[in-house]
Order: C-alpha cells, then structure tokens, then sequence
C-alpha cells in the first residue's frame, strides 16, 4: 500500500528499495516491470483504437487506401509525439518535485 504512489508515478529511483532484502527487491522490481509492461500494451491498444476509428472508413477492400494509410501514419506519429512530450514533461515535474523534497529535509535537518 505505502508504495502504490511510488508505482503509479513510476518513480525509478535504484535506492528506493534501499531497505528491503533481495528476494523482496526483486519482487518489487519484477512488479515495477510488469506494470511498465502493462501500461506500453494499454497505450499501444489505445493507439490503435484512436487510429483506426479515425482513419479507416470502408471495410470494403483488404488493405488501406492511400488516404487511409495516410491518416494512420499521420495519427501514429501525433500520439507517439505527444506521448513522449508527455513522458518529457512528468520527468521534468518529477525531478523538480525530488530536489524540492531533498531541498526540504536539508531544511529541516539544520533547524
């Protein structure tokens, strides 16, 4: 329970799992991969969706048309981009949260 915050932030820190033992560092560490696992799979499937709810019109031929291909290159590239400037900006917000923390326990370790 104390560490569902760490996992959903997906905080990467090696020395968070400082105090446990090995077996149950590995157990975290092999949750912390499939939750990663987990989410890629959720954000590939929302992809897809988006994409082809956008871009496909007919069922009435094998393959794309070339408007079709067209949309889904230029779909599958916006939400990647947008993704990684989501993933960018969380990592930004996320060290700018530890070095307030860090800045807050130097505070109050010298009062």
């Amino acid at each position: 329970r104390l560490l569902k915050p760490l996992l959903k932030h997906k905080i990467m820190d090696p020395n968070a799992f400082a105090g446990l033992n090995e077996q149950d560092s590995k157990e975290m560490m092999k949750m912390i991969e499939d939750m990663q696992m987990r989410d890629s799979l959720k954000m590939y499937n929302r992809l897809v969706e988006r994409c082809f709810n956008t871009c496909v019109d007919s069922f009435r031929r094998k393959n794309l048309d070339s408007g079709e291909e067209r949309c889904v290159t230029k779909c599958t590239e916006k939400f990647l981009k947008h993704s990684a400037r989501v993933s960018v900006r969380f990592a930004e917000l996320s060290a700018a949260s530890g070095e307030a923390a860090m800045a807050q326990m130097a505070a109050a370790q010298k009062q």
